[in-house]
């Protein structure tokens, strides 16, 4: 477990806070703790509503933020208040679910955790629905086993969605991640249960591109939603049921032995590659001001 858990604390193109380690370093390294403090700096997009805020269209950019450290500039743009401050929810950065994992999984590997970004579907917000949703994950150390945490939903959420699960400890029947989307799929689940809240945008192909969103994730490149790259692209590629499911059998297990998998599968076929330029591009673009 040694080398898997070393890559999962070390800062990814889009984890590292560039700046503001001493910021984190102050803060108390319990999870509970670390979660409230990326909630008081982020808000999602589609739920302003449920805080009483209305945001106006200038602040629609904000989420086409892909790295933590831009997340925290752009916070200290909003309110120049220290950084372990909540905001009022209609000073926090507008995001969406991935925004609030990244962050955390920045935070939580600055602190010496072993923690990732994980892409998938979770069946809390909708009665009978997977709902495409991404989460944060870490490595318990004396527990010896990965914990899913959904750094999204605060109180207000828990409220308005009638939840009583353990948000810090999100059971794995209800978040699977993308590669068990796809095997249920397989198995007879129903396709057009998975996919995006408030959108037409449901069925296999959802599935499909998200297997693509968490590998890269598994990776430590958190790409927007949005973002699809590669084989992703090309919905003809869902019918490579072979290669697909080598792909979610990788995102299902997420051990060192699957890493070396995709690794393998990665230099044997480009289409499956994250694309590098367009990662260059927007660290570079991030260093300038948003």
């Amino acid at each position: 477990m040694t080398d898997i858990l070393d890559r999962y604390r070390t800062p990814g193109v889009f984890t590292g806070l560039g700046g503001f380690e001493a910021e984190i370093d102050a803060l108390s390294a319990d999870v509970a703790t670390l979660v409230a403090f990326v909630q008081g700096l982020l808000i999602h997009e589609g739920l302003v509503g449920a805080y009483g805020v209305a945001l106006g269209p200038d602040r629609a950019a904000e989420k086409q933020i892909h790295g933590a450290a831009a997340m925290l500039r752009q916070a200290l743009r909003l309110d120049d208040r220290p950084l372990a401050e909540a905001r009022a929810p209609d000073r926090r950065v507008v995001g969406v679910c991935r925004h609030f994992a990244t962050l955390l999984a920045g935070v939580l590997r600055r602190k010496g955790y072993a923690a990732r970004v994980r892409c998938g579907f979770a069946n809390y917000f909708q009665p009978g629905k997977h709902v495409d949703h991404w989460v944060g994950e870490y490595w318990h150390e004396s527990q010896g086993r990965w914990v899913l945490v959904d750094p999204q939903v605060d109180a207000v959420q828990h409220k308005l969605f009638g939840l009583t699960l353990d948000t810090l400890d999100v059971p794995r029947d209800r978040f699977r991640v993308a590669g068990d989307a796809w095997r249920a799929c397989r198995q007879g689940a129903d396709p057009m249960t998975f996919g995006v809240s408030g959108t037409p945008m449901w069925g296999l192909v959802e599935v499909y591109g998200d297997v693509f969103q968490d590998l890269a994730a598994l990776q430590n490149l958190e790409f927007l939603p949005w973002g699809w790259y590669g084989l992703a692209l090309d919905e003809a590629g869902m019918k490579e049921t072979a290669l697909i499911d080598k792909l979610a059998d990788i995102s299902s297990r997420a051990d060192e032995a699957a890493m070396t998998d995709l690794a393998e599968l990665l230099a044997a076929d480009e289409r499956l590659r994250p694309p590098a330029e367009r990662i260059a591009a927007t660290v570079e673009s991030e260093r300038a001001p948003i």
